[in-house]
């Protein structure tokens, strides 16, 4: 038994010396084909815009109007509440002030003597008018006197009609009604409640919406804003209705940028059956004109940091690191806006470590 183990042994070392005769090292570095380039490049592309950019919108009431009080008083009745179908004209609610009944007993008072004294000196110039065809009964100055204090008094009278109407005007605020047809989203007063004149920053009595219409409102980045067709159809479907696909046309258009350096449009959508909320989102396809250009680069192709969005040209041999904006995105490549043009050379698969100024061999 010891014989045969001492034969075994001598055959794997024999063996082992064998392997590591033939066993020769890779040589790395030689397997690599001479001249080829260690960056894989491509172009930039020059292709039509697809016939839309799908963007999101959100549903906006057609009208919407937040009620506040023209005066000082409280809530005496509220005849409406959340979720309450209003019309054009219909009372919402109605305030009292006690002060402003005294207010218009005391405009009533004034203006009944004004009248009065208004009729009296009338009845003194009739009479004073009559009796001065006697030759000499009564002055020139008299009469033009008493001419005068009619006037004045009349003129005192018709002030204070005017200012019982004012009154009474104001009196009307009292009662608050709606300013058109539609829905009471928010309530935010009850009975009893002392309710004042607002500024922008309080909260409003009643909060009023227009929803039989809606208007969908979507904003356009500035780098397609030339590049929507106005008249085309557009569109649009709601994420919470999938399945559902509604077209309508562009109704308006800001005509200008906002702060988000982006152009808003709105779409007038129809909600006669109610099932369309103002808030909700939908996906639009807004049509673009046919004859719209876009230059293309691999998706591969685009270096994406915190502080930067760039791709790598090739100018001379060396890289040139361009910043850019990313536009529509498609499953191989992207649109992008930047100092670039059609048929330039750029790096794909490009790493961090690539700096302007590399060779690219």
């Amino acid at each position: 038994m010891k014989f045969k183990s001492i034969i075994l042994l001598a055959a794997i070392v024999s063996t082992l010396a064998a392997c590591s005769g033939n066993q020769k090292p890779v040589d790395m570095a030689a397997a690599a084909t001479p001249g080829k380039s260690a960056y894989e490049t491509g172009s930039i592309t020059e292709k039509s815009l697809s016939s839309t950019a799908r963007l999101p919108g959100q549903l906006k009431p057609y009208n919407e109007v937040n009620i506040f009080p023209k005066v000082n008083g409280f809530v005496k009745e509220l005849y409406v509440d959340r979720g309450s179908i209003v019309k054009k004209g219909q009372l919402l609610m109605t305030l009292e002030a006690p002060e402003m009944e005294a207010q218009l007993q005391a405009a009533n008072s004034r203006f009944i003597q004004a009248q009065e004294n208004a009729l009296a000196s009338k009845e003194k110039y009739r009479r004073l008018k009559e009796a001065a065809k006697e030759p000499g009964s009564v002055s020139p100055l008299d009469l033009d006197n008493a001419q005068a204090r009619m006037r004045a008094d009349d003129a005192m009278a018709h002030s204070e009609e005017s200012n019982v109407a004012s009154v009474r005007t104001i009196q009307g605020y009292l009662s608050i009604r709606a300013p058109f047809d539609g829905m009471i989203v928010l309530r935010n007063v009850s009975p009893g409640a002392l309710v004042s004149p607002g500024k922008g920053t309080d909260l409003p009595m009643l909060v009023l919406q227009d929803i039989s219409k809606l208007r969908l409102e979507v904003f356009i980045p500035e780098d397609y804003v030339d590049k929507v067709d106005l008249n085309q159809p557009v569109k649009f479907n709601f994420n919470s209705m999938p399945g559902s696909v509604h077209t309508a046309k562009i109704s308006r258009s800001a005509n200008s940028l906002g702060s988000m350096r982006s152009e808003a449009i709105e779409i007038d959508v129809q909600n006669k059956d109610g099932q369309l909320k103002p808030g909700m989102y939908a996906e639009v396809g807004i049509p673009m004109l046919s004859g719209a250009k876009s230059l293309l680069v691999p998706n591969n192709a685009i270096v994406r940091s915190t502080e930067r969005e760039y791709i790598v040209t090739v100018k001379n041999g060396k890289a040139a690191l361009v910043d850019i904006k990313e536009g529509l995105a498609r499953h191989d490549s992207t649109e992008v806006f930047g100092n670039l043009k059609a048929g330039d050379l750029i790096v794909n698969h490009p790493g961090d470590e690539l700096k302007e100024g590399t060779n690219i061999h």
